[in-house]
């Protein structure tokens, strides 16, 4: 016994005390709870990388790699074909066929994992093909869970009849198929569309009583990314109102918290703002998210971010275990 031990202390005390501590920084990061998914991704393929100038590719392999270092089990992948229709770039030719190879490029990553993610078609509602881009994803097993609208690269203006008349139809085909609804609402940034409270009651009066069904889910809490810009708290507090009201327009509506924390410049002052207002949404209407990863904001340095919130263990835990009411429907296919 003498001999034993005097091996073990010249020869596995330096490995036993490695192993200790390995178990010891598990037990603490386990302290702190990971989301299970991420609502918030999308992947990058050749052709929308060489339409907006992204030096590589980001496919759902690389997504997977992301996911697994950062302890996610899932994440909802939002296609990027609507970044053909964007009125702010050149022209496309042939565009509503690049529109549904982008969709059906999607589709096929994610076929490739069915156990980790799930597929969300992009369009953009103000092109004439988007009503018939809805009905062709509802048919496919990889997109019909939802559609991906960004009014802010789509430059949709609220202010605009004819723009609402076409979202209007674009809630109607997704609400017929179920399909959940999610939006970067936030107007385009860099032509300063005008964008906040009227623009948000619009929204709540004409558009989501289009969609009694489906789930909705308003993208960076009706931001578009960091934390810094008053008009998108004016936004946010007319869905507030409504929802301290009960009012039924907005029982299925939710908000990502993408980029909210962890972007731009301001957001770390912005910290207990940022948490109130998620606690006055009400925690189970938050979802995770983290954006593309392929700009450097992997979901490790989103969920870092997040992290530094000033929520309590209990309110983390909710929002980090939030299973969106699309994600079961998806679970049952």
């Amino acid at each position: 016994m003498r001999l034993l031990s005097s091996v073990l202390d010249q020869r596995s005390m330096p490995r036993l005390c490695g192993v200790v501590l390995i178990l010891f920084a598990t037990i603490v990061c386990s302290a702190q709870s990971t989301p299970l998914v991420d609502y918030h991704q999308h992947l990058l393929s050749p052709e929308v990388a060489k339409l907006i100038g992204a030096s590589r590719t980001f496919s759902a392999s690389d997504l997977i790699a992301e996911m697994d270092r950062a302890s996610l089990r899932k994440a909802v992948v939002l296609s990027l074909a609507y970044q053909f229709g964007n009125p702010n770039r050149p022209p496309v030719q042939d565009e509503y066929a690049k529109v549904k190879a982008e969709n059906d490029w999607t589709a096929e990553q994610v076929k490739q994992y069915p156990d980790r993610l799930v597929g969300v078609c992009g369009i953009d509602p103000l092109r004439e093909y988007a009503v018939a881009e809805i009905e062709r994803c509802a048919k496919n097993l990889y997109l019909r869970t939802g559609v991906k609208l960004h009014f802010g690269n789509s430059d949709v203006d609220l202010d605009n009849p004819s723009h609402v008349a076409m979202l209007r139809k674009v809630f109607q085909t997704a609400d017929r198929h179920r399909m959940a609804i999610i939006v970067h609402m936030h107007a385009n940034v860099t032509h300063h569309r005008p964008y906040g409270t009227r623009q948000a009651g619009i929204f709540l009066s004409q558009l989501l009583p289009e969609a009694p069904h489906s789930v909705v889910q308003i993208a960076h809490l009706a931001g578009s990314g960091g934390w810094d810009d008053p008009a998108a708290d004016e936004a946010l507090s007319v869905f507030l109102h409504a929802m301290s009201q009960r009012d039924r327009r907005v029982a299925h509506l939710c908000f990502d918290i993408s980029g909210v924390a962890g972007l731009g410049d301001a957001w770390e002052g912005n910290k207990n703002e940022i948490a109130l207002r998620i606690r006055q949404v009400g925690v189970r209407r938050i979802l995770f998210g983290s954006d593309g990863a392929w700009t450097g904001f992997t979901p490790v340095k989103a969920i870092a971010a997040y992290h530094q919130l000033p929520l309590t263990k209990n309110e983390m835990s909710t929002i980090d275990n939030n299973l969106a009411p699309y994600m079961k429907v998806t679970k049952e296919h």
